[in-house]
C-alpha cells in the first residue's frame, strides 16, 4: 500500500513538472502565462495595440512594448475566441522570416509595431527598426528592415553603445576605452620646444 502511494505521489510530481515545462515554453512576454481565450488575453495584457484580421477567419491581437521592450506578443484567436497560439514576434526565428520583396503591411503583420522610422535620401531607403533582445556587444540591439518603394530590400542589425565608453569596461568584459584628452592635441611642429 505504501509503495502504491509513493508511485502515485511521483506521478503527480511528474505531471506538475510537465505542466510547468509546457507553460514555461508558452510564456512569451515577461510575466506572461498561457492564455485560453481572447478575454484572458485582454484581462492579462489590456487592450491590444492592433487587431489583425487573418484570411482564415482568425484574428491576431498584437501586444507591442516598443520602443523600450524587446517583445511583441502576438495572440491568434479563433472566431469562437479560443486562443490558437501565442508567440513573441521578435524572436530570432521570426526575424529570419523577413524576406526581400515583402510589403510594409506584411512586415508589420509579422513583427508588429516598429520602434522608429528613418529616411535616407541618398539611398532612397526607408528603415524601420525594432528593439530586440540584445545579442551583441552593445547595450541595445535594433533589428532593421530596409524598404525601397515600399518593398523590403534587406535587413540589418544595429548595436547601441553607451555614450560614455568607460562604462563598458570591467563589468561587461569589454576593454576600457582611453579617455579623450581635456584639450585638443596639437601637431608636434606647432608645440613649443622646451
Amino acid at each position: 500500500m505504501r509503495h502504491a502511494a509513493a508511485i502515485a505521489q511521483w506521478g503527480r510530481i511528474a505531471a506538475l513538472l510537465a505542466a510547468a515545462t509546457i507553460a514555461g515554453s508558452c510564456a512569451t512576454m515577461p510575466g506572461s502565462r498561457p492564455l485560453a481565450t481572447e478575454a484572458d488575453a485582454i484581462a492579462a495584457h489590456g487592450r491590444p495595440v492592433r487587431y489583425w484580421q487573418n484570411e482564415d477567419g482568425t484574428r491576431t491581437l498584437e501586444y507591442s512594448n516598443q520602443p523600450f521592450g524587446h517583445v511583441t506578443l502576438m495572440v491568434t484567436v479563433a472566431a469562437s475566441g479560443a486562443v490558437l497560439r501565442q508567440q513573441n514576434a521578435l524572436a530570432f526565428e521570426n526575424l529570419t522570416r523577413v524576406e526581400r520583396g515583402m510589403t510594409r503591411e506584411q512586415v508589420s503583420r509579422l513583427l508588429g509595431t516598429h520602434r522608429s522610422v528613418e529616411f535616407f535620401r541618398l539611398s532612397g531607403e526607408e528603415v524601420w527598426d525594432w528593439n530586440i533582445e540584445n545579442d551583441g556587444p552593445g547595450i541595445y540591439t535594433y533589428f532593421n528592415v530596409h524598404f525601397i518603394d515600399g518593398r523590403v530590400v534587406r535587413t540589418s542589425r544595429t548595436y547601441i553603445f553607451p555614450h560614455d565608453g568607460p562604462e563598458m569596461g570591467g563589468r561587461s568584459g569589454f576593454p576600457m576605452f582611453p579617455s579623450a584628452p581635456l584639450h585638443p592635441l596639437r601637431p608636434r611642429h606647432l608645440t613649443a620646444a622646451s
